[in-house]
This record gives structure tokens, C-alpha cells and sequence, in this order.
């Protein structure tokens, strides 16, 4: 498919936000302390691989497995108990979706093609669906409480 520039730059973004986003469940599932809490990072992790590929398939990029290379530990679990830990990985990985989430819009609506939108908003369906299934966990236990 040929890209214009501006779908190209767009997609690069999106890439390295599927970057971060493997990078920080990956290690977050190492971190967490509830064995339904690793499972469900592990399974949004294998997802954020999923979009990473579709995105390097779209930029004409090989679509080989991200270099697994973890960022060190983001929360120090010194004198944090088990459940503030999760509810801190928690927390940041919702504000994380929230963020990618939105930067699929400007993409979709910068796209000229329809096959490239359709592709995006697949992608972004699913990105509000992890958001979705960590507001339920935090909500079931005690996490998120909205007003």
C-alpha cells in the first residue's frame, strides 16, 4: 500500500507507542502480584505484539518479533505491599491506554485510505478493550472506585 508521508510519520508514532506499551505489560506481568493480574498483562502483551506487526506490515517493515529487551522494574516495590503494587501497575498501564487510545484517532482521521483506517480502528477497538478490562479489575477489587 502506498503511505503519503503523513500516514507514514503517523504509523511510526503508533509503532513506538506498541513499543512501550509490550515493554511496560511485559514487565509489569514479571512485577504483579495477583496470578489473574500476570495473566491478564501477559494477554494484552501478546496483543500489543499483534498491532506492533500489523503496523510494520503496513509500513512495508518486516514484521519480526520485537527485540525482547525489558525496561528495567518502573516501581520499586520497596515498602509497597503486594496490593498497592498492583494497583499502581495498574493505574499507570490505564493511563497508558487511555493515551495510545487517543493517538489512534489523529491517525484514523489523517488516513486517506480505507483499508488503512479500517486496519487502525481494529487496533484501536482492541486498545480500548485492554482499557476496559484493567477499569473492571481495578473496579472488582477495590482499585477504582468512580464517583
Amino acid at each position: 500500500m502506498q503511505l503519503t508521508q503523513k500516514e507514514r510519520s503517523l504509523l511510526q508514532d503508533q509503532l513506538s507507542h506498541e513499543k512501550v506499551c509490550i515493554q511496560k505489560y511485559q514487565s509489569y506481568a514479571q512485577q504483579a502480584q495477583d496470578p489473574q493480574l500476570k495473566q491478564l498483562f501477559n494477554q494484552y502483551a501478546g496483543q500489543e505484539q499483534q498491532h506492533y506487526n500489523t503496523i510494520n506490515q503496513l509500513l512495508g517493515q518486516s514484521a519480526s518479533q520485537l527485540n525482547q529487551n525489558l525496561q528495567p522494574q518502573l516501581w520499586s516495590q520497596s515498602g509497597v505491599q503486594n496490593e498497592q503494587l498492583d494497583a499502581l501497575l495498574c493505574n499507570d498501564l490505564l493511563m497508558t491506554e487511555k493515551h495510545v487510545s487517543g493517538t489512534y484517532d489523529t491517525s484514523i482521521f489523517e488516513s486517506t485510505k480505507p483499508e488503512l483506517r479500517q486496519q487502525l480502528q481494529h487496533i484501536q477497538q482492541e486498545e480500548q478493550q485492554h482499557g476496559e478490562g484493567l477499569f473492571n479489575y481495578m473496579q472488582q477489587n477495590g482499585m477504582y472506585q468512580p464517583q
